[in-house]
């Protein structure tokens, strides 16, 4: 089962919200989700997201799409992932 690591939409038309969500490939944007991770809102530039969790996922092979992986930067997660990859501890 491949899986991603995507935003999915939520809010009313003009007032965008997203969720940060665990899904296999293949479903829809909207679609059944396996794990929901953080949200985030762009208009109020809130974020907030399970860290621990995002980057087990990431360890385990999940693929961050584009604007997903810009969103774990800002937090670190994707530093603490290459770290892990490379050997190092995390700090």
């Amino acid at each position: 089962m491949a899986v991603k690591i995507r935003l999915k939409r939520i809010g009313r038309r003009g007032q965008p919200s997203y969720r940060l969500v665990v899904v296999e490939e293949a479903r829809p944007r909207g679609g059944e989700v396996v794990e929901d991770l953080g949200f985030f809102n762009p208009v109020r530039d809130e974020l907030t997201v399970d860290k621990e969790r995002a980057l087990a996922w990431l360890l385990r092979g999940a693929r961050p799409s584009e604007t997903a992986r810009s969103l774990l930067s800002r937090l670190g997660v994707m530093e603490e992932w290459h770290k892990a990859k490379a050997g190092k501890p995390a700090s």
